[in-house]
């Protein structure tokens, strides 16, 4: 076996010290996290789309048994239009103002079944049919997959975001990548308090008082809570 000459050596401990200053400069770990997160991403994206997938067959059936309830009907697919019609992609993640556009569109979706379960509940025929229950348990099921993914996206979001800020990974960060922080999902304004239900004024519904109010309002204005008088201002996004 030749000997190696002392130069050879030399650059030869030179190129290992370099690779080990820069793998331990984030050289290697910046895009490794930065990966992790939006691959993440896509799986929330992912679980989203399956919400949406659902709620037209949804709409469907609650207007077959409860047709009267159009102003909860139509804001359930304009909040579904809304929030299908903005597309986040990986480059948006690091753009605060696109992924909260995102993120309060599919909160006003959240509101909208909200109020749609809370009317349906006034209706037993369509509680009892095999293909509510179902589809019920299947959008159940998609938003808690949702809320699953979003905290994994967040932790995937954090873990590269620290990365990107902290020593002595901030030199390829900011020197190689020109990295910028990921967005988070946040709660919503009001999610930790529980929404006031009135059933005392829903009327057409089985069990209701005679000469009660009308369940919904199809002249209120979009947004609007159900019941509300023509021109009442629209409901505050919800979780």
């Amino acid at each position: 076996m030749p000997t190696r000459s002392p130069a050879v050596i030399v650059r030869m401990a030179l190129v290992a010290l370099g690779a080990l200053a820069l793998s331990a400069c984030g050289i290697n770990s910046v895009p490794t996290k930065e990966e992790a997160a939006k691959a993440q991403w896509g799986v929330v994206q992912s679980a989203y789309q399956r919400r949406a997938d659902l709620i037209p067959n949804l709409v469907e059936t609650v207007k077959a048994a409860a047709g009267s309830e159009n102003q909860i009907l139509s804001n359930v697919t304009e909040a579904r239009a809304r929030a299908t019609s903005i597309n986040v992609t990986t480059d948006d993640l690091s753009d605060p103002e696109t992924f909260n556009k995102f993120q309060a569109a599919q909160n006003q979706l959240t509101q909208a079944l909200g109020q749609l379960r809370t009317v349906v509940e006034a209706y037993p025929q369509l509680q009892s049919q095999q293909r509510f229950a179902d589809l019920m348990t299947a959008l159940e099921g998609a938003e808690n997959r949702i809320n699953t993914e979003r905290d994994r996206y967040n932790e995937a979001a954090q873990d590269y975001n620290t990365e990107i800020r902290t020593f002595p990974s901030i030199v390829a960060a900011k020197v190689v990548y020109g990295a910028k922080p990921l967005s988070y999902f946040q709660a919503a304004e009001g999610a930790d308090t529980a929404p006031n239900v009135d059933f005392g004024g829903m009327a057409g519904a089985p069990g209701a008082a005679p000469g009660a109010a009308p369940a919904s309002n199809d002249n209120a204005a979009p947004g609007a809570a159900p019941g509300a008088a023509p021109g009442a201002a629209p409901a505050a996004a919800g979780q």
